[in-house]
Order: C-alpha cells, then sequence, then structure tokens
C-alpha cells in the first residue's frame, strides 16, 4: 500500500490488541506515519512503537480525553466480544459491543470528527434469508448477542448519518484468517485454529461439521478493504449501515482436503458443539456487488493462495521458536 501524505489525519483505534486490531494499526502506521496512530485497548500488550493509551470503551470521559489530547480525526472502533465468547456473558457483551460504539458515536459528534469506521459482521443475519448468496439489503435477524449488537450499531450508524451527517463506514466482515495473530474466540476462528495445529500436532479436531460452509477472507485482504473503504470518496458511497464482504467460501473438510496438498500427514476429526448451531444460521456466501461498485473492492486470496500463505508464515514462525 502507498504512504499517504496527509498531515491532518490522526486516527485512534480501539481495541487495537484483537486479531485485527494489531495488523491494522501497524498498515495505517505505515501508510499515514507513526505519529497519526494511536493505539487502545484494556492493556498495552507492545504495538512497535506506536502510541499508545490506555482505554475501557465504556468510559466515555477518558475517551474523549484521548480525542482531545491527540487532536484525533478519525476512530477505528474495534474493541468488541465475539459471538462464540459473546454468548457467556450476554450482558457484558451488549455492554461493551453496543454501549461503546455509542460513546465513539457521542464523542465523534461532540468533536466534529472526520470520518468513523465500525466493523460489523456475518453474525447480523440469524433467519429467513438466502444463505447461498445473501442480498445486501437481506433481512437482519441476528440470534446471538454478538450479533444483535452489531444489527443495532449498523442502525445506530445509519441514524447518526441521517441525523447528523456523520461519516461511519462499515464492513460486514466474513471470518478472518490471518497468522498475526492467535484465534480470537470466534465461530470462523476454526479456520485460523487449524493452521496452528496442522504445524504443530499434525491433527485437528474441528468443533463444526464436515460440511459447514461460511464465508471467510484472508487478513491481507480484509485489512486492505478496510483502509479502501475509509479512503473512498464519500460520494460514491450508496450504504449507511454496512457493506457485505466477500473472500471465499469453503467447509472445513474442504479447507482439510486443501491443507493436505501441503501437509499430507494431516489428520481432521469433527467433535462439533454450540458453535454448529451459531454456523448453521450464518450466510455460506456474501453478495458484496455494493462494495465492488462503490469503492471498487476486490479480494486477492482464494482458498489455495490463502493455505500457502498461513502454512508459509506459520512454520516459519513455529520454526524460528525451536531454534
Amino acid at each position: 500500500m502507498r504512504k499517504i501524505e496527509e498531515k491532518s489525519t490522526k486516527i485512534l483505534i480501539t481495541g487495537a490488541g484483537g486479531q485485527i486490531g494489531r495488523v491494522l494499526s501497524s498498515t495505517l502506521a505505515e501508510q499515514y506515519g507513526q505519529n497519526a496512530v494511536v493505539i487502545s485497548d484494556l492493556a498495552d500488550k507492545g504495538y512497535g512503537g506506536l502510541t499508545y493509551e490506555q482505554l475501557n470503551v465504556l468510559d466515555r470521559a477518558r475517551m474523549e480525553k484521548i480525542v482531545e489530547r491527540h487532536g484525533i480525526t478519525q476512530i477505528y472502533h474495534l474493541a468488541a466480544l465475539l459471538s462464540a465468547t459473546g454468548e457467556k456473558d450476554i450482558h457484558l457483551t451488549w455492554d461493551i459491543n453496543f454501549n461503546g460504539f455509542i460513546n465513539v458515536l457521542e464523542v465523534a459528534k461532540k468533536h466534529s470528527l472526520q470520518r468513523i469506521f465500525f466493523p460489523s459482521s456475518i453474525a447480523v443475519y440469524g433467519s429467513d434469508f438466502d444463505k447461498a448468496n445473501t442480498p445486501q439489503n437481506a433481512f437482519r435477524n441476528a440470534d446471538t448477542m454478538y450479533g444483535i449488537s452489531k444489527v443495532a450499531g449498523e442502525s445506530w450508524a445509519n441514524y447518526y448519518w441521517k441525523k447528523y451527517g456523520m461519516d461511519i463506514r462499515s464492513i460486514r466482515y466474513p471470518g478472518i484468517i490471518g497468522h498475526q495473530s492467535m484465534p480470537g474466540g470466534g465461530t470462523t476462528d476454526y479456520a485460523v485454529d487449524i493452521f496452528h495445529q496442522a504445524i504443530q500436532h499434525g491433527e485437528y479436531n474441528c468443533f463444526l461439521q464436515a460440511d459447514a460452509r461460511l464465508p471467510m477472507i484472508y487478513m491481507e485482504d480484509a485489512i486492505r478493504a478496510t483502509i479502501e473503504l475509509m479512503q473512498a470518496d464519500p460520494d460514491q458511497l450508496t450504504i449507511h449501515t454496512s457493506y457485505n464482504l466477500q473472500g471465499m467460501s469453503f467447509t472445513p473438510e474442504e479447507l482439510a482436503s486443501e491443507i493436505k496438498n501441503d501437509l499430507p500427514h494431516f489428520q481432521m476429526t469433527y467433535q462439533p458443539d454450540y458453535r454448529q448451531q451459531i454456523a448453521e444460521k450464518w450466510p455460506q456466501k456474501m453478495d458484496d456487488s455494493a462494495a465492488r461498485n462503490d469503492w471498487n473492492w476486490k479480494p486477492k486470496f482464494d482458498l489455495t493462495h490463502m493455505t500457502k500463505d498461513m502454512i508459509k508464515h506459520l512454520s516459519k514462525k513455529y520454526k524460528e521458536q525451536h531454534v
């Protein structure tokens, strides 16, 4: 990605220690410069020299002080509890995922921030929609607290755009696969953990059924899509809830078969748990034609290229750990 010369841009990332946040923060720093990015989370996990601020997103006063202190113009709001983790404490999940976002919106409105990014998810869908190729405007009837909080967040983003003219941009992420961090508690995280287990132990016990098809995206594509959307001409954007995004779709069985092409001795077993019930209610593929039309979105990684890249990076990582 090219480096952006935009001295007026100052970015705050909430939840920067998560799966997306760690990669996004370093990528934004490469583009805008290290001084243009402030990262925040509940604890400092080491962010390559970037400015860190401790932040609980439920603390609006603290958030506002950070925005004022650093002259923040954009917020990438990533702090959230994910689908599987979120079902273990639904009240905390609602509080963090929804009320945390409201705090971001109110601080952004008060200080007239330039732009906000809010990540949504395929979890907004629950029933009564086309799972085979889920349309942009399909009925959103989430039945996990994570999904419910994201549906509400999309509606609030649209409300603040209509009522206050705020520029809030969002993507409905499919499952994100990346070698940069460990799984974070999502239903699609089997597609990350499987690579770690395959390389370290040569086997994986999957918590989804063999034929559970879900939409996925490789981390590099997810980060690129996020930044491309945030840099897009606002006059070209027609969606003010959240854009569908599609990278690839596959089943655990198909992924295991692809891994065996590089690791022939890999063995897969299946022991579906409560996450299978969550997966059954989600899309199998996303129609992302709105994103393609509005801001020229196009993925670069398919299943084969993603698998080879994951194995290459993780094999190198574990080899270095044992040297």
